[in-house]
């Protein structure tokens, strides 16, 4: 099974270079973060046209997940499940046959002091509950998307500048790692352990991805 993610940062203006990149990959699933539409104008027309199946919940602006699959997915569902905030537009959970994805677009938290980023920290312990409660380490689970954190420095390109950032601060990388020893592995890591490999560039960045200058 290939399974791949991408945060489009809106989906309406991405959408060819998706439907794009489907056609020269052809991956059985497309974990997508920040669609930043709501359902009503979600492309999932596009998607059909292309032979993917699409499930989606999103919001005018911001936010939004969506999984595109070759397959029709089963068990679909939004969002934590604990009594809090359900942030069903961060969280989108579906089952193709024995394996489980949980595609998520976690809290940016702002700024160190701003209470989103006390939300953030919060966010990863209810996603662990979460996971807890759903599956067992044996569970066949993927998880991916955009998790707005760093956890290693060999994850930046100057770690050292970015020490005090919302998304490498030494809180939330405790608060990642905890969530992933809930019995998850990084596969990039895993399979890309040298320096030098990002999974993340800022556009607003000159030339990051030519400069290899990413997160």
């Amino acid at each position: 099974m290939r399974i791949a993610t991408f945060n489009a940062n809106s989906i309406r203006s991405r959408i060819q270079v998706v439907l794009d990149w489907l056609t020269r990959n052809r991956p059985d699933i497309l974990a997508i973060q920040e669609t930043k539409v709501e359902d009503s104008e979600f492309p999932a027309l596009a998607f059909k046209e292309a032979g993917f199946h699409a499930v989606f919940r999103g919001e005018k602006s911001y936010n939004g997940v969506a999984i595109v699959s070759k397959a029709e997915p089963a068990d679909v569902s939004f969002g934590l499940d604990d009594g809090g905030p359900a942030d069903e537009t961060r969280l989108i959970c579906a089952r193709f046959g024995p394996v489980v994805v949980v595609n998520t677009y976690v809290p940016q938290g702002r700024e160190i002091d701003h209470p989103m980023y006390r939300y953030k920290l919060d966010w990863f312990r209810r996603l662990k509950a979460f996971f807890g409660r759903r599956f067992t380490p044996e569970t066949k689970l993927v998880w991916l998307g955009d998790m707005n954190v760093a956890p290693q420095a060999i994850d930046i390109h100057n770690a050292e500048a970015q020490a005090n950032h919302v998304c490498h601060h030494v809180d939330v990388r405790r608060a990642f790692a905890d969530a992933v020893a809930w019995g998850f592995v990084d596969v990039f890591r895993k399979h890309h352990p040298e320096p030098g490999q990002y999974t993340f560039f800022d556009y607003r960045t000159p030339k990051a991805v030519d400069r290899n200058m990413g997160w």
